[in-house]
């Protein structure tokens, strides 16, 4: 493994990540859960719900395009808390990815980082889901690589293949040159481990000494990671004090 200053890339998850996927979901439930006055459908047990829903339909309907599948997800959610929904309502939760609100450190975070590494997004929504998330990350990406390029979602092996093969053909960047840095353990770090890339775990539901899943599917043995922060900003941090200690180094020789 590198040091923390060794890398030349990250590759990052978008949404749990730079994007308050969370809270996003959560706003987004409202009309559903007004119009019903379910007070007993909390947002842990929401967000829980959806975990389990979002993961069975993307690995049902890998091709199926990510505002598509959020409205199949309501649907689902609906009729699993026995709740009345209708086309209408179904296809706003599809359509809410643009209104989910940025991390208030991404940003500055990412253009922090952007001065000592290429900054790569593998995300599991579509072209246009990330183009409006995008504005709100104030940097400009090396790479961008979706769920509607690869034909399936991750935790698909086949989303990191995809990736990995294409930052050799468009970047010359290898397996070592790459810190997967995310917040899910299920959609990425279990099959970033598999594919041999070093990882940066990003632990914004302090998962690490909780069992607050949130809304990712649980995974019954936590893979190991390399480096844990609690947010971004505390990664820029660390880069940029070792970068300051690598340098003062150097000039000391």
């Amino acid at each position: 493994m590198s040091a923390l200053t060794g890398f030349r890339a990250l590759t990052f998850d978008c949404y749990g990540t730079l994007i308050d996927w969370e809270s996003g979901i959560w706003d987004a439930l409202q009309p559903l859960l007004r119009r019903a006055r379910r007070d007993d459908i909390t947002r842990n047990v929401a967000l829980e719900a959806f975990a389990q829903t979002e993961s069975a339909c993307q690995a049902q309907t890998p091709r199926k395009r990510y505002p598509d599948l959020l409205t199949e997800v309501h649907r689902r959610l609906a009729g699993g808390f026995a709740l009345a929904t209708d086309e209408a309502l179904d296809r706003r939760f599809g359509e809410s990815v643009p209104y989910w609100p940025a991390f208030p450190d991404s940003a500055d975070a990412l253009r922090a980082l952007k001065h000592h590494f290429k900054l790569v997004i593998l995300s599991n929504v579509d072209r246009d889901g990330f183009a409006s998330s995008d504005r709100r990350l104030g940097v400009d990406f090396d790479a961008i690589y979706t769920a509607e390029d690869v034909g399936s979602y991750k935790p698909n092996s086949a989303n990191f293949e995809y990736m990995l093969t294409h930052l050799e053909h468009d970047l010359g960047l290898g397996r070592d040159d790459i810190l997967h840095t995310a917040q899910s353990l299920f959609h990425d770090h279990v099959p970033a481990r598999q594919a041999g890339l070093a990882c940066a775990w990003i632990d914004r539901q302090g998962l690490e000494g909780t069992e607050n899943w949130g809304a990712t599917a649980k995974v019954t043995q936590r893979p190991s990671v390399d480096y844990v922060f609690p947010s971004l900003v505390a990664m820029a941090q660390a880069v940029g004090e070792a970068q300051a200690n690598a340098t003062s180094t150097q000039l000391e020789l």
